[in-house]
């Protein structure tokens, strides 16, 4: 959705509100090229910048306006404290030295944690808060969840003045690397590069049987490598596929349940995936591709899956391709085409050609996103426009880092905890006796969690959640780091198809009129593979090794792909009981084969 329309009508606001956020976009890409700020000064200022957006901006009511202004000045206030004094702060070694570093502290974990409130609801808050509470009165606590107590001025020094807690690693990634890939996502979907995914996907797939749901299928795919958003996935190809497919006849709950499903899968796909790739890279120590390489075949399957799916929808209905009067013309998919791939390009050459980073790669692609900006897809000029296009940019970039950062920032506060309690520990302990040891027994356990988690909070928020406390307990069983996150990960998506909180379904059911039951049932019949790839990279875990073993990777993904399509066919197709049993065992034998053997 376009940051205008949030913008205030007056001028001079309008006009302040853009300012803020060409400043907040210029601070993260001058990271990038500049450098060497120290840690306590970067992070602080991303707090400060982030949080009138959280705070303030589009917020009418006049209470939550006066309380946010507030809120919003005390955080800002003490964060550029703790930037302008991070020299003496560093000095003290995470211990406050007087009462009013202890009230700065206090404030800042407050106003965090009610910014993560108004940007997501109360779940994480609530999880940051009890954390808290069981840091500063765990001693209270008999029994091995208790702990020995922490001085007061040490726990709240390690969370708000030293490179821990609130400036810790999770934020070192929101600032250096998430805040850039939404940034270049936000330039991208600012100009021509959504019509081009549209073209593309509707030039490869519109004449098939079940062509429109097909090109939802790829749209959503290349839109979401670039959003990294289920939500903002839906409602952004949605608005043009849900009409055409309900159009040519199909169930509405189809429409619905194909969208939803489709546009899940983005924030698994490469090259951009969700905020919480970037997480992983900090907490693996993984490369950004090479989680890009494990991560792609798990992407892929995951929509083979439901290109599969749709073709056993049309064992059962009509479905029909797009009309060749709503297919674009060669030469639209040729040009508006060229304004994701120079990006692209750009990006992939920087990070695989050139060696650099992924930030910095980033930076060059978005210089070359924001000078496309300036024309569209007639290859016109016009002043007007391109105005407009910077202005969605710099809007929707600043509002969608301030959301990601505020959850961020929160879920640092849990990470904190139980880094300083031993919590984590003795949390891992509990899944390791209540499984018996047994692995399969603890990926169910974290699969519940992750689901149970995926309810109330954003993907990134659950994966982070679960894996600090469930991931050392997978890896102490025998996974290896990147298949414990890349499995937590995976589940931590289930939310959005799977009832009873499902956003992704809820949009596309609310855009088609169709009841978001109906949806729901149909967007997991679709969408198997979200239950069943996390543990196929279990069974065969070759699939996330392309880079280093292509041909065990392909292997796996053919299986894989024929274990799934099976059991999208028992699920979808229109068979005979006995052939439909048939089929779901030879899938279920297909992705647990190893195993079984």
């Amino acid at each position: 959705m376009s940051g205008l329309t949030d913008l205030p009508a007056k001028p001079v606001v309008r006009a302040s509100w853009i300012a803020l956020a060409l400043v907040l976009v210029a601070f993260h890409i001058g990271l990038v090229f500049l450098g060497l700020v120290p840690n306590l000064v970067s992070r602080p200022l991303h707090l400060a910048l982030i949080l009138p957006w959280v705070f303030l901006f589009g917020v009418t009511n006049r209470r939550l306006l006066v309380s946010g202004a507030v809120l919003c000045a005390i955080g800002v206030t003490s964060a550029v404290w703790v930037a302008w004094n991070h020299v003496m702060l560093g000095d003290q070694y995470g211990f406050l030295e007087s009462r009013f570093q202890v009230v700065v502290g206090f404030a800042l974990l407050a106003v965090v944690i009610e910014a993560a409130r108004r940007a997501i609801g109360w779940p994480l808050p609530t999880v940051a808060t009890l954390a808290l509470v069981y840091a500063f009165f765990g001693q209270h606590i008999p029994g091995e969840f208790g702990h020995s107590g922490i001085p007061l001025r040490s726990f709240l020094g390690s969370m708000t003045i030293a490179e821990g807690g609130i400036w810790g690693s999770l934020t070192a990634v929101s600032v250096g690397v998430v805040s850039i890939f939404v940034i270049f996502g936000a330039v991208l979907n600012a100009g021509e590069a959504g019509q081009g995914f549209m073209n593309v996907a509707a030039a490869a797939a519109g004449r098939l049987k079940g062509g429109a749901a097909k090109v939802s299928v790829l749209s959503s795919a290349l839109f979401g490598s670039i959003s990294g958003s289920a939500s903002a996935n839906v409602a952004s190809t949605g608005a043009i596929t849900l009409p055409a497919m309900m159009r040519l006849g199909y169930p509405k709950r189809l429409a619905a349940g194909v969208e939803a499903v489709a546009s899940s899968g983005g924030q698994i796909m490469p090259p951009l995936m969700g905020a919480g790739a970037f997480v992983m890279v900090e907490l693996t120590g993984v490369p950004y591709t090479q989680i890009m390489g494990a991560a792609l075949l798990p992407a892929i399957l995951y929509f083979v899956a439901i290109w599969v799916g749709i073709n056993a929808y049309a064992t059962r209905f009509e479905l029909k391709g797009l009309d060749p009067s709503q297919r674009p013309q060669t030469r639209d998919v040729v040009v508006t085409s060229l304004f994701f791939l120079v990006p692209f390009t750009v990006l992939m050459l920087g990070m695989f050609g050139a060696g650099y980073t992924p930030q910095y790669a980033a930076c060059l692609a978005i210089l070359a996103g924001a000078l496309l900006l300036a024309i569209d897809g007639r290859l016109q000029f016009s002043a007007t426009k391109t105005a407009s296009r910077v202005t969605e940019a710099l809007v929707t970039a600043a509002r969608q880092v301030s959301m990601i950062a505020a959850i961020i920032f929160c879920a640092s506060i849990i990470i904190g905890v139980l880094g300083a309690t031993g919590l984590g520990v003795k949390i891992t302990s509990v899944i390791l006796e209540g499984s018996g040891g047994v692995l399969w027994a603890s990926l169910l356990l974290t699969a519940i969690a992750c689901l149970i988690l995926g309810m109330e909070v954003p993907t990134t928020a659950a994966y982070v959640i679960c894996v600090s406390v469930a991931g050392p307990a997978l890896m102490q069983l025998g996974l290896e780091p990147l298949q414990a996150h890349l499995f937590v990960f995976w589940f931590a998506l289930l939310s959005t198809i799977t009832p009873p909180v499902c956003g992704a379904v809820f949009i596309a059911s609310g855009m088609a009129g169709e009841n978001w039951i109906k949806v729901a049932v149909t967007a997991m019949a679709l969408g198997v593979g979200l239950y069943f790839i996390p543990v196929g990279m279990i069974t065969r875990p070759q699939l996330i090794r392309l880079p280093s073993d292509p041909t065990g990777a392909l292997t796996a993904f053919f299986a894989l792909a024929f274990g799934l399509g099976a059991l999208s066919f028992a699920l979808i197709g229109r068979v005979s009981l006995l052939f439909r049993a048939a089929l779901a065992l030879c899938g279920v034998a297909m992705i647990l084969g190893p195993v079984l053997i």
